[in-house]
């Protein structure tokens, strides 16, 4: 009986969420917004001038919100009284350019009150910040609704940079990506910027033998260990994510089979026949790296959150 109640609940589980990835769709707003993805896109181009940072900023907050709760903007709400929220959670410190989401909303807002969401907001941000950087563009399939709960405890489950291949795997899974989406999704390594704490753990006091990670390239451990000294002080000292760091390419898959990856999660890509065959698939062809990221990137972004419409995505109503 027991089991027959579970197998319900969790054939009730897959059904909400495929009935809410089936109601997202590319024209949702043709009638009710027109001009929303101009508005968007105008925001990221505008906030792009004035800081190189911003496509990276996006693509991370994108990822972010999506694996907690699901994509319904959480990640943009505030901290109010005694909950600290999502943003504020430690995972979530180095997060920016919210402001470039509320300038995105404000816009929307003067041409359509009250209709889009800042989930669809920030969906669409973020395929801007990759075709804006140089790589490809996409329909994104819109209709989400913003959430009310945002609890800075709960990004503990977001996959941190020192995952195996092992902890990867189920943190994807248990958001229904595949590992062919976990190697896609991490090509957004591409573009950024991460700071000495990310990859301490692979230069300074690797193991009870060994200081440096061995998989790391010798030169680019050493350059690595010369920005992050082992008691680093430099509160924003780090290393850019790959040599091409705000053009959306294959760079990273290349450098990741050198050895010149930052994380050890980076490197985890390359711990099973699977996912090393991919990293070497996307490192030879720019374009099969693409087509892969666009389709894990619309399968992340319809991971189903919210029940409303924000005015202000920082606030509940």
């Amino acid at each position: 009986m027991a089991a027959a109640v579970g197998l319900v609940f969790a054939l009730l589980v897959i059904f909400q969420m495929s009935s809410s990835v089936s109601a997202l769709s590319s024209n949702y707003y043709d009638q009710t917004c027109p001009k929303l993805e101009s508005a968007v896109t105008n925001a990221v181009k505008k906030a792009m001038m004035n800081d190189k940072t911003v496509p990276a900023a996006l693509l991370r907050m994108q990822f972010h919100d999506c694996f907690i709760r699901g994509c319904d903007a959480s990640v943009l709400l505030a901290s109010k009284g005694k909950n600290k929220a999502e943003k504020d959670g430690p995972p979530n410190i180095s997060l920016h350019a919210f402001y470039v989401i509320d300038n995105a909303k404000k816009a929307v807002e003067a041409l359509c009150p009250g209709v889009v969401s800042c989930a669809d907001i920030l969906a669409l941000a973020a395929r801007d910040a990759v075709a804006l950087s140089g790589g490809p563009t996409w329909d994104v399939p819109k209709g989400r609704k913003d959430g009310r709960i945002s609890k800075a405890s709960e990004t503990r489950q977001l996959p941190a940079p020192t995952f195996n291949i092992s902890q990867l795997q189920q943190s994807f899974s248990q958001r229904g990506l595949s590992l062919k989406d976990l190697v896609a999704l991490s090509g957004g390594h591409t573009l950024g910027f991460a700071h000495c704490s990310s990859f301490q753990n692979r230069i300074h006091s690797f193991n009870a033998t060994l200081d440096v990670d061995p998989t790391l390239n010798p030169s680019f451990g050493s350059s690595l260990r010369s920005v992050c000294p082992a008691h680093n002080k430099v509160k924003n000292a780090g290393a850019t994510m790959d040599s091409s760091t705000t053009t959306f390419d294959n760079v990273y898959y290349k450098l990741l089979l050198q050895g010149n990856s930052l994380f050890s999660s980076d490197q985890a890509l390359l711990s099973t026949r699977e996912t090393k065959a991919l990293v070497s698939k996307f490192a030879s062809s720019q374009e099969m790296f693409e087509k892969a990221f666009v389709k894990s990137m619309i399968k992340m972004s319809s991971i189903s959150g919210g029940q409303e419409i924000r005015l202000d995505c920082k606030v509940v109503r």
